[in-house]
């Protein structure tokens, strides 16, 4: 055993590569060059790897520390706004994401007179309407139409053949279409016809198929005609007039069946006196017509959708934004079901400066006298009078009104309401502007208080004489108004214009006078709007030509028209003294009343509007009220303002031409008769004008219709009428 393993002992040791003694020394040399290479160690290059590894541990529990403090402050945050306030935001999200809808309409305000009689009020209505559905067919609302028939009543009297030949084509279109013969179908398909072409002529052969209609068709026709008639969209109404209980609790128990049928209460405008002041006091659009065509760019601007109801003409027009309702909103859930968010208002309530009594009592008047005056020699051209009544002191007009009278194809006459009149219609004035004209004369030195001028016809080469309508001698500008002389305006008219007048003989006039009359005119409101709150008003005709003979005219009422309210404006500016009024039919404005009072707070409330003063001496002003004292006390104008005697007024007949045969051209002369007046002449509390176009023709039996009218409405306004 032991030899064995000194044998295996020195195979390994012969199996061991010799020891170089080469390699020894050289291993050996380069251990002693590394360890010469090596530096001593440097105590001072220890402490600075500290000093790093301490900045480093710092740093780290620092940002640690913030990183903590972070999420923290996250985490309480989240806690804050998924725990705590929950409900907050998700009613937040609710809202943002929801849909809301709007009621169809809401009731507009109402309208009172001065003394708080209502003027015009809503009404409840019940509703059937019809709003076409996405994606509906025509078959569908076919069906529909035949469904509801079945179990309402509509009045179908009306339907034109043409809607009864259009539901039948809806129903039967392959069948109609083969109406068309080949040649036709060639000519469309070589643009000859086009695809009204075709309907057209399909429509001319469906004569025979509608005849076959029954009662139930023709009423499912005019039903099919309802649901599509206007814009697409909109509500259509199918029934609001005497909807019995049985067919609206049909159509509101049946809502999801009659796809886009529904019921409201609806609103209509009632007006307690009937048709009086009705016209002036405007209209409201209806549920089938929405905003008219012609007004639907400026209520969109408003923020109005096409199937509002709106105000469409004078003061329902007028004071939109005042009358207009506040719609309920109601928040579309998810089940499909309603929940409102804020109820419907009425519109606020306005008070007008109208004296509804007192409007009655005019147009009774004006309605008897216009007729009784057809009836007078003379009359044949006269039809209509305009009368205004106001409060000169403010403005405020207590009543105006136009009547016409008509004729049926029978003969039999009857009066019809013309009140749009008093701010459309112009007339030739006549000398009831000789008070302006006077101011021309007194303010440009051409005459001054107690000017004598001698009356006598006027003659200018080459025209015909110019008279007063008597001959009346030496006379000073009050006498020249209480009997109305043409000469004396044509006197001052002549001086004013620089003239140098010789019996027949040539006229010239420096044509700056017509301006010189023109602007004291204005001065009174006439031949410039008056600016009246009404939506329209005409300014009226002003002549062009400066020939001299015009330039007279012009000072006696001759040449420019004006309309009963510019009429009316100047005769405030006497009737208080020299300042010129705008005159208004709106007196207050009131949110409705929330705790069982008449009106709620007040919105508006009137002022008087001064637009300008007369630039004359108050001397002057004084003077023509004073002539006009004299034209009523014993003077032209005695009786026109009824019992009372102390008032003031100016009458005036005008030359008129009218187209009698309808080609355009003026054909008849005819005599316009007016008067303008107020009462008492010191401190006025009312003033009236009365126009009467075409009373009558030349040389011939002039009607008392103006002064009748003026004399009772004068009466009724001081109560003994």
């Amino acid at each position: 055993m032991v030899k064995k393993n000194k044998k295996i002992s020195l195979e390994v040791k012969k199996s061991r590569k010799p020891i170089n003694k080469k390699t020894k020394t050289k291993s050996k040399k380069n251990i002693l060059e590394t360890k010469k290479k090596s530096k001593p160690i440097n105590h001072k290059t220890k402490t600075s790897d500290r000093y790093i590894k301490e900045v480093i541990r710092k740093r780290f529990i620092i940002v640690m520390v913030f990183s903590v403090l972070l999420f923290s402050i996250i985490g309480i945050r989240l806690f804050y706004l998924q725990i705590m306030k929950n409900e907050e935001y998700a009613d937040k999200l609710a809202k943002a994401t929801e849909k809301k809808i709007e009621s169809t309409s809401a009731p507009r305000g109402r309208i009172y007179d001065r003394n708080h009689n209502i003027l015009v009020d809503n009404e409840g209505i019940k509703t059937i309407y019809y709003k076409k559905q996405h994606g509906v067919k025509t078959k569908d609302e076919i069906t529909l139409a035949y469904t509801v028939a079945d179990n309402i009543e509509v009045d179908y009297s009306k339907v034109s053949d043409n809607s009864l030949k259009t539901f039948y084509y809806r129903q039967h279109y392959d069948e109609c279409r083969k109406k068309i013969t080949d040649e036709e179908w060639k000519q469309y398909e070589e643009r000859k016809l086009n695809d009204s072409d075709i309907d057209k002529l399909i429509f001319e052969r469906l004569d025979e198929e509608i005849k076959d209609f029954d009662e139930r068709d023709r009423e499912s026709a005019y039903i099919y005609y309802l649901m599509n008639k206007g814009y697409s969209y909109a509500e259509k109404i199918i029934k609001n007039s005497d909807v019995s209980e049985t067919e609206y609790a049909y159509v509101s128990e049946n809502i999801d069946n009659l796809n886009g049928f529904n019921t409201k209460l609806d609103w209509e405008r009632t007006y307690p006196y009937g048709s009086i002041f009705k016209s002036i006091l405007g209209s409201v659009s209806s549920n089938s017509q929405g905003i008219p065509s012609e007004l639907s760019k400026e209520y969109l601007d408003k923020g109005y959708t096409l199937d509002d109801r709106v105000g469409i003409s004078y003061l329902e027009y007028q004071y939109e934004d005042y009358l207009r309702g506040k719609k309920a909103s109601y928040r579309i859930l998810s089940d499909n079901s309603y929940e409102l968010v804020s109820e419907g208002e009425r519109g606020n309530d306005l008070v007008l400066t109208i004296d509804i009594n007192l409007q009655k009592k005019l147009e009774e008047v004006l309605s008897e006298e216009v007729l009784n005056a057809k009836y007078e020699a003379g009359t044949n051209y006269y039809n209509r009078s305009f009368v205004v009544i106001s409060d000169p002191n403010t403005g405020e007009i207590l009543a105006m009104a136009g009547k016409q009278v008509k004729q049926r194809d029978n003969g039999e006459l009857y009066v019809i309401d013309y009140t749009p009149g008093v701010v459309t219609l112009p007339v030739t004035p006549g000398s009831i502007v000789k008070g302006a004209s006077m101011m021309v004369g007194y303010k440009y030195n051409a005459i001054d208080i107690g000017s004598v001028i001698y009356d006598e016809c006027i003659k200018i080469k080459d025209t015909p004489e110019k008279c007063s309508w008597q001959s009346m001698g030496n006379i000073d500008d009050i006498y020249a108004l209480q009997n109305s002389s043409n000469v004396y305006q044509y006197k001052i008219a002549i001086r004013v214009g620089k003239g140098n007048y010789q019996y027949d003989g040539p006229l010239s006039l420096d044509e700056s006078a017509f301006q010189k009359y023109r602007d004291m005119y204005a001065e009174f409101g006439l031949g410039i709007k008056t600016g009246i709150d009404l939506p329209i008003e005409s300014l009226g005709y002003m002549g062009t030509s400066k020939l001299p003979g015009h330039l007279l005219d012009f000072a006696i009422g001759q040449y420019d028209t004006y309309t009963p309210i510019q009429l009316s404006q100047y005769i405030n500016t006497i009737a208080n003294g020299g300042t010129r009024l705008k005159p208004y039919l709106l007196k207050e404005v009131y949110t409705p009343s929330d705790n069982g009072e008449k009106f709620g707070s007040l919105v508006y409330k009137a002022k008087t509007t001064e637009l300008g003063k007369l630039s004359v001496d108050k001397k002057y002003i004084d003077r023509v009220r004073e002539g006009f004292s004299a034209v009523v006390t014993r003077g032209l104008g005695y009786g026109y303002m009824g019992y009372y005697t102390n008032s003031s007024g100016k009458t005036g007949t005008s030359q008129s031409f009218i187209d009698t045969d309808g080609d355009n051209m003026v054909d008849t002369e005819t005599i316009t008769s007016s008067f303008v007046g107020y009462s008492p002449s010191e401190n006025p509390v009312m003033s009236i004008v009365v126009v009467s176009p075409d009373i009558s023709v030349p040389d011939s039996t002039q009607s008392a219709v103006t002064k009748r009218i003026s004399s009772r409405m004068v009466n009724a306004f001081f109560g003994e009428e």
